[in-house]
């Protein structure tokens, strides 16, 4: 995930006038009376709403849990009622991105579970055109919705060349957009 993030983030930084704000979620823990650091121990820090008030876009992802977004994320979503109240992310674009183990390990399902908050919240998605060739050609991560990588059994960190490129590719469609949307 980290390594499709950090593309992603490339992708946007290559278009003259925006920048990229690597953000991570607390992780959750089924025990109740345990809470996670106020700092992570490595990493990207913890996403605060103030992010969510400063971004002019916003490119979410997540690993896949069962077809679903991790429920880290979720939680997160889930608290961000006073931003939906004050229309925070009504208008500003957003794209999603996922990493599975396996080709059918549910990346669609994920991206599309990812875009329902965001959809909530009024914002504007955007994915990957099949005008790009490495949508049809590749036999890794990849689809309309947004960018993805499949791991494999190992958990391979490494993106294949096309994920690389399809990452990339969604980063500057992403800050391209939000840089026409937030002109007067």
């Amino acid at each position: 995930m980290r390594a499709l993030a950090e593309r992603i983030a490339r992708g946007i930084t290559s278009v003259p006038g925006t920048q990229a704000r690597l953000r991570t979620v607390p992780q959750i823990s089924t025990i109740c009376e345990i809470g996670a650091p106020s700092v992570p121990e490595s990493g990207a820090p913890y996403v605060e709403t103030r992010d969510l008030d400063e971004c002019i876009g916003l490119a979410l992802g997540s690993p896949v849990r069962f077809g679903n977004m991790a429920a880290p994320m979720k939680y997160f979503w889930d608290g961000t009622i006073a931003e939906w109240q004050n229309g925070t992310l009504v208008g500003k674009p957003a794209c999603v991105f996922t990493s599975s183990a396996s080709q059918h390990g549910g990346n669609e399902s994920t991206l599309l579970s990812m875009m329902l908050p965001l959809l909530h919240h009024g914002m504007l998605l955007t994915g990957l055109p099949y005008t790009e060739p490495d949508l049809t050609s590749t036999d890794k991560g990849g689809t309309p919705y947004g960018a993805s990588h499949i791991s494999g059994a190992n958990g391979e960190p490494l993106l294949s060349d096309a994920e690389s490129r399809l990452a990339f590719i969604q980063g500057k469609r992403l800050a391209n957009l939000a840089l026409k949307l937030s002109r007067p």
